[in-house]
């Protein structure tokens, strides 16, 4: 099982999302090849409801510690309720390209 695998039964058990996508973009990074170091998650789970949006993103990274634990760099973190969710039309911004450029340019 690749970490984008884990990353999505660590996140579907956790949250109960009623949406969520998993994307490695570690393409996009300086980082070698097969790194699996950076991922865009969306998120869309009532267990957000009520609760601001930094500590959805704390109920996410603690949700993937392990992961951070083994070589996961980054997140690009949507964490919607589903109401959220539909009122953007049910789409996600592409996240930048990196700064640092990537090895892929």
């Amino acid at each position: 099982m690749n970490r984008r695998e884990r990353i999505q039964e660590q996140l579907q058990s956790t949250l109960s999302p009623t949406h969520l996508e998993v994307t490695d973009e570690s393409h996009m990074h300086n980082v070698p090849a097969g790194a699996e170091s950076h991922f865009k998650v969306v998120a869309v789970s009532e267990s957000f409801a009520e609760h601001s949006l930094v500590v959805r993103h704390r109920l996410v990274n603690k949700a993937l510690k392990g992961e951070f634990e083994s070589g996961l760099h980054a997140l690009a973190l949507h964490t919607w309720t589903p109401q959220e969710w539909f009122e953007k039309g049910g789409v996600a911004p592409d996240s930048p390209q990196c700064m640092s450029g990537s090895k892929s340019d």
